[in-house]
């Protein structure tokens, strides 16, 4: 299976596409599922379940040394600014996966030794499409490798047109097998950096919403 374990959804507060452009990019890449992982809120996930193309419930948490993402959730994790142990438990207690995404990358990076939490991490995410620089996947693909870690590709999209671009694989059929198999670390990041403009949708959209805002307000 191929999924892309990183996208947000107009959900987000930094993206801007639907969860129907989302997954129709994604059937136009050849995935075979994606990973919902919206900032602190999992309201796509009514949505997400009512499709027919496999959907992961997942959501991107800000603790307070970073962003974690749990996979496979069941229900939203308020832990907005807490502390990223708190977190990580809290996804373990509903038996789901704890991915670690660009913990190297500059300004969003892990601000705290991952070595401290490796009791709880499932997996490092080793690729992320949305970030142009390559050193810092290459970092995070040596932590992987050296604690025996899963290791997750995504495209950390905040807009349809990379989502594919980078890919989590294993062999699975199902999402039951795919989890199994990051559980059992069998899991490979392939695909390739999306187009450096895409860096930018996260910035673009906290512009628009902000002039809607106060455009708003004037009103």
């Amino acid at each position: 299976m191929k999924i892309d374990l990183h996208c947000h959804t107009k959900h987000s507060y930094d993206a801007s596409s639907s969860l129907k452009d989302i997954i129709k990019e994604a059937r136009k890449k050849g995935l075979d599922g994606i990973a919902v992982t919206d900032h602190d809120n999992t309201r796509v996930w009514e949505e997400a379940k009512q499709s027919d193309f496999p959907v992961i419930p997942g959501e991107e948490i800000k603790t307070s040394k970073g962003d974690v993402i749990g996979l496979f959730l069941k229900e939203e994790i308020k832990g907005r600014k807490k502390d990223p142990r708190w977190v990580m438990e809290e996804i373990k207690k509903q038996g789901g996966v704890v991915v670690v995404p660009h913990p190297f990358h500059d300004v969003e990076r892990f601000r705290d030794d991952l070595e401290n939490y490796l009791d709880l991490i499932d997996a490092i995410e080793v690729f992320n499409g949305r970030r142009p620089f390559s050193s810092p996947d290459k970092k995070a693909f040596e932590f992987a490798q050296k604690h025996n870690l899963a290791m997750t590709g995504g495209t950390d999209a905040h807009y349809f047109r990379p989502v594919g671009d980078v890919y989590t694989e294993c062999e699975a059929k199902t999402l039951e097998e795919f989890k199994q198999a990051l559980l059992d670390r069998k899991t490979r990041a392939r695909g390739k950096k999306s187009k450096i403009i895409y860096a930018l949708c996260p910035m673009v959209e906290k512009i628009k919403r902000f002039l809607f805002k106060k455009a708003n307000y004037v009103l």
